[in-house]
């Protein structure tokens, strides 16, 4: 298993995501996010759980799966801030009933030392509601405010063992910022063949910007640190207004597509437009799961073996993004409730890039691969929470 396998599990995910119901507003999440979920869910699982949660993470065992999110978290998810990168957080934390008074100590070194979560113990039993508050609030500081109330009213009850949550944030500036004087109203065409007025960030500088039979793929990288990461939000435009579901078909389902169309060299560029953007999205992950062969309830074993096994059943996933002319702020929170049971000549030509109708969009770190976050714009203007539940 290496860090690029990761993308493969959050394209799969994606694919489902934009293809379904869901995907027919404005969307964005976090396969990282669910991805961490998961694996921290792994960490205490045994037998069919373990296999199928193994399976789906595309790992050979455990261990393998533990040495690789430890590698994520040091490699990729370092706040890079003080150096001048962006901004990120990465954050996991459990919240187990009192009643469970035996911790299996190696589900408990890899909590501590692998996933770095906070582990409590709380009274599930008579203040079910102060949990249920405790937990969006660390979710709410951990994204510093940009995810709010993860578990709804009435998730979590006296019945509640157990809590896993995952939180990420991401603030990243732009390596070259668009210039607000040129921020103008245009139309911005939807697939019904309507259109809205949104605001356009514009630029004359050179981009990473490729063309190819169909679409065109922008990459506007990020301001870096003093490490070698480097990261990334890419654009997939489909040529056509309508051209949308064939390029999602297409990104998200060809083996080594990324590799392929990724743009690594920057080009003179014509018309050059990306709308602004804000966009929150709420998903219960558990029935996208179940339907790309994820058997829930997830059976867990983190506790001693004269006690009963914890299950959880619901995979709650909570996401934000917003795009302007300094950067893009990015987070994501993932929650599960368990119970018991080059040089250029002066010929170059020139690529328009103008994002005035449905594209495609992701956040990537370019050394190893990894996909934090994914979403489409079909609609600007349109920047309420989307509700898939």
């Amino acid at each position: 298993m290496d860090l690029r396998s990761q993308s493969d599990v959050a394209l799969r995910i994606a694919k489902r995501l934009l293809e379904g119901e869901e995907g027919k507003e404005n969307l964005v999440f976090s396969p990282l996010s669910i991805q961490a979920l998961l694996s921290l869910v792994a960490a205490g699982a045994m037998d069919n759980t373990l296999d199928q949660l193994l399976s789906f993470l595309r790992a050979e065992s455990i261990d393998q799966l533990n040495a690789f999110t430890s590698k994520l978290v040091t490699l990729v998810l370092a706040d890079g801030s003080r150096s001048g990168g962006p901004r990120l957080s990465f954050a996991n934390g459990v919240w187990v009933d009192k009643s469970v008074s035996a911790i299996k100590p190696s589900f408990k070194q890899v909590v501590d030392t692998v996933y770095k979560a906070s582990l409590v113990q709380v009274d599930f039993q008579t203040k079910a509601e102060e949990v249920r508050c405790e937990v969006n609030a660390w979710v709410e500081k951990e994204t510093t405010g940009l995810i709010k109330d993860l578990l709804p009213d009435g998730s979590v009850s006296s019945a509640t063992l157990l809590i896993l949550a995952n939180a990420l944030y991401f603030k990243g500036a732009w390596m070259e910022t668009f210039d607000i004087l040129w921020t103008k109203k245009d139309d911005f065409h939807l697939l019904d063949g309507s259109s809205v007025r949104v605001w356009f960030m514009s630029s004359w500088e050179r981009q990473l910007v490729s063309a190819f039979d169909g679409f065109k793929v922008l990459g506007l990288p990020y301001k870096r640190g003093m490490d070698k990461r480097r990261f990334s939000m890419y654009f997939f435009l489909p040529d056509a207004n309508d051209g949308l579901p064939a390029l999602v078909q297409k990104v998200c389902s060809e083996s080594g597509f990324l590799d392929r169309h990724l743009p690594d060299q920057k080009k003179k560029v014509g018309v050059f437009k990306i709308p602004r953007f804000k966009i929150s999205f709420r998903l219960e992950a558990s029935n996208v799961l179940k339907e790309l062969g994820l058997k829930l309830p997830l059976f867990t074993k983190m506790i001693a073996d004269h006690q009963p096994e914890l299950y959880a059943s619901q995979i709650i996933h909570k996401s934000f993004v917003e795009v302007n002319e300094q950067g893009t702020e990015a987070a994501a929170a993932s929650g599960t409730i368990g119970y018991g049971c080059c040089l250029f000549s002066a010929q170059e030509e020139k690529i328009d890039f103008v994002a005035d109708h449905p594209f495609l969009f992701m956040i990537r770190e370019d050394t190893t691969g990894t996909l934090l976050f994914i979403g489409h714009v079909l609609n600007p203007f349109d920047s309420s929470d989307t509700s898939a539940q």
